[in-house]
Order: C-alpha cells, then sequence, then structure tokens
C-alpha cells in the first residue's frame, strides 16, 4: 500500500511539474537565449581547466590538447609551495572580509538614509549622485585618491601631517583600498536595499505609529527585519566570492612599498601564468579560485539554512 501511494504521489508530481512548465513556456522560452549565452560564455570555456594539468607554452599553443605535456598536479603544487602563495591568500582573505563587511554595511546604513528622505526629489538627485563613481573606471578614481591621500598628498596638506596612509607596509592599507572601494559601490549597492525596503508593507509602519514607535524603533523593528531575507543572500553571494577579489585596484593603488599587501590571488595568477607565460600554472590558481569559491558558497548556504535564514540555493 505503501508503495502504490509512493508511485500515484511521483505520478502527481510529474504531471504537475509538466502542467507547470506549459503554462509558463512563454517564460521558457524568453529564458532560452541567455541559457545559450551561459552554456556558451560560462560553461564551454571550463574546458580550458585541462590546462592546469599540462605543461602549456606560448609554442604549445598550435598543438591539440591530448599531444601536450601533462604534468598532473605539478602546477598545483607549485603555486601552493610559492614564496608568495601565503602572503596572497591572507591578503586576499583579508580584504574580502573587509570589503564584504564595510560594504554591507554601509550600503545598508545609506539606503535606510535614503529611504527615510522626504523630499523625493532631494531622494533622486543624492542617489544619482551615488550612482556616478560606479561607472567610473578604476584608473581615474585611483588617480584621484592618490592626490588625495599619497605622501605629500591633499589631505596631508590639510591635516598639516603626514599621514603615510598610502606607504605603510601593513593592514592600513586594506582599509584605505575597502573604504575607496566602499565610495566608488556604496550607492550602487544601496539599490538592492531600497527595492526590498519598497516591498515592506506599509501598513505596518503605519500600525507601528499609532502605537508610538518611533522612526528608529520602526527602522529597527521593520525595515531591518523586512530586509534581512535579501541581506543573508548577498552575504551568501559574496562570500562565494571571497577569493575572486579584482586585481586593478590593487595594482593601480599600491607601490613597491605596499606591494607585500596589495597582491592578491587574481594578481598572483597574473604574474606567474601570463607574466612567466606559463599559462598551466596561472589556470591552476585561477581553478583553485573557483573550486574554493564553490566551496564557500555551500557551505555559506549551508549555514544559513541551519541558522534559519533565507538560503540562495
Amino acid at each position: 500500500m505503501k508503495t502504490e501511494k509512493k508511485q500515484k504521489a511521483k505520478v502527481v508530481k510529474q504531471k504537475f511539474s509538466w502542467q507547470l512548465m506549459w503554462k509558463q513556456r512563454y517564460l521558457l522560452l524568453m529564458s532560452v537565449p541567455f541559457v545559450i549565452w551561459l552554456i556558451i560564455f560560462k560553461y564551454v570555456p571550463l574546458w580550458g581547466w585541462t590546462m592546469a594539468f599540462q605543461e602549456v607554452k606560448p609554442n604549445s599553443f598550435a598543438l591539440p590538447v591530448w599531444q601536450r605535456k601533462f604534468v598532473g598536479f605539478d602546477n598545483f603544487k607549485k603555486a601552493f609551495t610559492d614564496r608568495l602563495f601565503g602572503q596572497t591568500m591572507i591578503n586576499t582573505i583579508g580584504l574580502s572580509v573587509l570589503g564584504i563587511a564595510l560594504g554591507t554595511v554601509m550600503a545598508i546604513l545609506f539606503a535606510l538614509m535614503l529611504n527615510e528622505i522626504c523630499f523625493n526629489r532631494f531622494k533622486k538627485v543624492t542617489q544619482t549622485i551615488s550612482y556616478l563613481p560606479h561607472f567610473v573606471s578604476w584608473v581615474v578614481i585611483a588617480s584621484i585618491a592618490k592626490m588625495v591621500l599619497n605622501d605629500g598628498g591633499m589631505l596631508d596638506t590639510l591635516i598639516g601631517k603626514n599621514l603615510k596612509l598610502m606607504s605603510t607596509n601593513s593592514v592600513l592599507f586594506w582599509i584605505v583600498v575597502c573604504f575607496i572601494n566602499v565610495w566608488k559601490e556604496v550607492g550602487w549597492d544601496a539599490i538592492v536595499y531600497l527595492s526590498a525596503m519598497a516591498g515592506i508593507d506599509q501598513g505596518l509602519y503605519e500600525a507601528a505609529k499609532v502605537d508610538g514607535a518611533n522612526r528608529l524603533q520602526r527602522i529597527w523593528h521593520i525595515t531591518l527585519p523586512g530586509i534581512k531575507p535579501t541581506v543573508v543572500v548577498l552575504l551568501i553571494m559574496g562570500i562565494g566570492g571571497a577569493l575572486n577579489v579584482g586585481m586593478e585596484r590593487q595594482m593601480l593603488l599600491s607601490n613597491g612599498i605596499v606591494q607585500d599587501h596589495a597582491m592578491v590571488l587574481s594578481w598572483f595568477a597574473y604574474i606567474r601564468g601570463i607574466g612567466n607565460n606559463n599559462y598551466g600554472l596561472g589556470t591552476a590558481i585561477g581553478m583553485f579560485q573557483s573550486l574554493v569559491g564553490i566551496a564557500l558558497l555551500f557551505i555559506a548556504n549551508k549555514i544559513a539554512g541551519w541558522l534559519g535564514e533565507s538560503r540562495l540555493i
């Protein structure tokens, strides 16, 4: 009897899924171009991961994959035993943790501030101005930052003291880089939180006002719980990309003094891979980044599920 019930339940589920797919056939058709793009540009290039297990030099690109010299895990061993790898991992993790923490907190605070502004025209102007740095290249941002923060720069001139913010080989460089990144991206990152706040039932605020709750209490007990699922999902995505710290800002903001604390995995892969014409080694480092990122994504997602929070998967 139990097996018959299970089989009937499976048949019902299958029928329901096919019926649902038929009802949503137009939406599925609309997603086909994106799926094709995803396969061509995201999954087909994974074939290039074979280079991580081969000795790939510029003169070997003309050879078919099966004729290149396979070296097993030698490229991974070279990467993990490199003298720069340990410090590079520390820099990558440190910059990621600081970036996720500062970026999330500042974006939420900025979104809360915009959400509480009553004058719509001023709100729109502020939003527009805050978005603009996101569309400015890191070359321009780095040039402005160096003019302001370098030794003898604008900030030192105004204060009358040499702060050495960009010439101290310490964790201070991470903090400076993360604050510059927050300034550049905070307006753009706040868009998602503002959208989540717009979806909160306004009746909750009216009821809270009737009960005598002030503005801070309404933010704490209504707004923040309302955007909590969005915050959790974005944190999971941020943790999944923790090792994929872009090298552009570090390359442009660093100098010979702070390079030990500026080197991240992407830059390390560029130097050891393309810089030394050892594409197998560069591919191995990139593969390591991706696999660790996938593992972190699933771990963060699982922990969120254990804590009873919204999950990404």
